[in-house]
């Protein structure tokens, strides 16, 4: 879905986080269970190309990919079982301290403003966050209350399953908004003087499936892409950050094609003639960090959070 903004973004009153990837490096983890289990299956570990769109279909990929049948769904009940051991050992990545220790000091560009409020809207189950986040200090950072997850029982019947799930943002928000409200009635026996709208949140995501839900809640989108996604996704950066999940992934599958024909060749190394870049306002820090604008300026690709300003 794309959108043809009117009004510039706001200013940021809100920050909602993703987790697997983008906090953790839980993403890194699941890839390894994944190649543990799929190599001895498929002769291969798993590409980018397909692992970019089983962020946002979960196993369903994997299936199509390498057929489906009773020894496959062994190999999946059998990761599901390796995983939370595994997890325990999960870090935070470079720069998720500093920025979100930033943002909760920060103040809006707005009059008599509170301080940014942050969330957590992920996918993962409330008890697997438990396990991933056990000996970090990711916690302190976020309120229990602004923490959703996708086994809430507000999100029965909403995203089960498959991406992009704008309600995990919506109810974010409404979380935050519930808070506001509470505190504002507390000090001031009143109702809060403005709620936060979508278009005050700012999203950091890392898969294309999450920086779609984004855009299609209404707020704005920081893409923090893992580097073997960034990879199979040069050339279509518009793309992701208009949110036009179902191009992005069509055109993953075409370099998937393209790298089984070819060989001896990486998909990395396959530019292919379906992917057409276009004309895309690229900025580097004195570190040489990316950053690439959408063209409606309502989404940006940084490549570490290390950098973010």
């Amino acid at each position: 879905m794309s959108h043809a903004w009117v009004d510039p973004p706001r200013p940021v009153r809100a920050c909602i986080f993703g987790v697997d990837g983008l906090l953790i490096n839980s993403e890194d983890i699941y890839t390894d269970i994944f190649n543990e289990l799929l190599v001895p299956q498929c002769n291969k570990p798993l590409p980018w190309t397909i692992k970019a769109i089983q962020q946002s279909r979960g196993d369903e990929p994997l299936v199509e990919k390498t057929g489906e049948d009773s020894d496959l769904i062994n190999v999946f009940e059998a990761k599901a079982m390796k995983r939370r051991a595994r997890f325990g050992a999960c870090q935070l990545l470079p720069g998720v301290e500093k920025l979100l220790s930033d943002l909760s000091s920060a103040l809006p560009e707005l009059p008599h403003s509170d301080p940014v409020e942050l969330a957590i809207a992920s996918s993962t189950t409330k008890p697997l966050f438990k396990t991933k986040t056990l000996y970090s200090s990711l916690g302190r950072w976020f309120r229990n209350d602004a923490c959703v997850f996708i086994d809430y029982p507000d999100m029965r019947g909403k995203g089960q399953g498959a991406k992009p799930a704008l309600d995990l943002f919506l109810l974010a928000l409404d979380r935050i908004n519930e808070s506001l409200e509470a505190a504002w009635s507390k000090r001031y026996n009143e109702r809060a003087r403005s709620l936060i709208s979508p278009g005050e949140c700012l999203v950091f995501q890392d898969s294309i499936a999450d920086v779609a839900a984004g855009r299609a809640a209404g707020m704005r989108v920081c893409w923090v892409p893992h580097e073997g996604l960034r990879e199979v996704c040069r050339g279509m950066e518009q793309i992701v950050l208009e949110g036009k999940i179902e191009e992005v992934e069509h055109l993953l599958l075409k370099l998937e094609d393209e790298a089984e024909k070819a060989d001896d060749m990486e998909v990395g190394d396959i530019r292919t003639n379906n992917v057409d870049p276009k004309k895309q306002k690229i900025t580097a820090d004195n570190k040489g960090m990316e950053r690439i604008v959408s063209e409606d300026g309502w989404a940006e690709l940084i490549s570490s959070l290390e950098h973010f300003d």
